[in-house]
């Protein structure tokens, strides 16, 4: 059990620091993520009596989107730099190294989401930065990196991975994507976590579920 949760750090140690010295993934993702946000910002000021009606839609669709081109990225680099073939080589667990970029994924995708929520605050005047509301965006986003990273796995070896990894991820996602919108609306209503109880028990069976299903099959999907 060591070995394997030595194997998890390494490989996402190692993307933390490619990524701290490149930072390639968390660039394109920001700039993405502001652009969208400015874009709906001013659209929605022109038709939209009330923007803060929209606010559940901005966050989830940008969170969404962005995370897409990180988790595009996840395995496409080993892949260009010929390291894929020596991690799938190597003696271990190969689920290990699923946990470790999914984790990595997570993280960059929790970034992303720190820088947006401040801009969403002062774009649409709403107060997003509350303990129930980062709870279920948290929840979000561990399924969001849990499917994500197994697609983009699946996809690495196929000559339309960019188009190919969100046609086959959002239509997985939609529970995450329609759980958490719901869930943003009631809090931002008024309602509490215990009003939400279905919605946040949704969240966290579709991460305990794609979390073991990931476990299970990573072998399979890495096979070329």
């Amino acid at each position: 059990m060591k070995a394997y949760f030595r194997v998890a750090w390494a490989v996402l140690w190692k993307d933390l620091r490619v990524e701290w010295r490149t930072k390639d993934m968390f660039t394109s993702m920001a700039v993405f993520a502001v652009l969208a946000l400015l874009i709906f910002n001013f659209a929605f000021e022109l038709r939209v009596p009330d923007k803060r009606m929209v606010v559940p839609g901005v966050l989830w669709v940008t969170v969404a989107f962005a995370g897409v081109l990180g988790l595009g990225r996840a395995f496409i680099t080993e892949k260009d730099r010929g390291s894929l073939s020596g991690l799938l080589l190597a003696p271990v667990d190969r689920s290990a190294i699923y946990f470790g970029k999914m984790v990595a994924n997570l993280i960059f995708i929790l970034v992303v989401e720190a820088l947006i929520l401040p801009l969403i605050t002062v774009f649409f005047n709403v107060p997003l930065i509350t303990l129930p509301l980062l709870l279920i965006l948290l929840l979000g986003t561990i399924g969001f990196a849990a499917v994500g990273t197994i697609f983009s796995a699946l996809t690495v070896n196929t000559r339309a991975r960019e188009v190919l990894l969100p046609i086959l991820l959002f239509p997985v996602l939609l529970p995450v994507l329609v759980a958490g919108i719901r869930a943003t609306i009631g809090l931002l209503e008024g309602d509490t976590l215990n009003d939400l109880a279905n919605w946040v028990q949704l969240l966290l069976f579709f991460d305990l579920l794609f979390l073991i299903v990931a476990y299970l099959t990573f072998d399979y999907v890495v096979e070329e």
